[in-house]
């Protein structure tokens, strides 16, 4: 699995979750909703600092975005592109298969 944070994403993390360097931000499924590629889940995030056991991780503007490996079954088989979405004032995702 690989994670993608836009430029633009990362500025809403950084003015909206008011992340700084060395913060963490941590990915996961959690219940209800609906993605691209999950009905009857969704995505969630929380500024985490600590990542245990990340499956995937990526270092933007200086924060860590990650997911961890109990959270593995929300992102299998997919990469994740975070993006910022100007009409939802908010993160964007972007499910495209890999060869996992």
């Amino acid at each position: 699995m690989k994670i993608t944070i836009t430029d633009l994403a990362s500025k809403w993390f950084h003015d909206d979750m008011g992340v700084t360097t060395g913060n963490g931000v941590r990915f996961y499924g959690k219940t209800y909703g609906k993605t691209a590629v999950h009905s009857g889940f969704s995505i969630g995030i929380m500024r985490d600092d600590e990542p245990h056991q990340p499956i995937a991780m990526v270092e933007k503007d200086g924060v860590n975005y990650y997911v961890n490996d109990c959270d593995e079954w929300f992102f299998k088989g997919y990469d994740l592109t975070v993006d910022y979405d100007e009409q939802n004032d908010g993160p964007k995702y972007d499910y495209t298969p890999n060869n996992e």
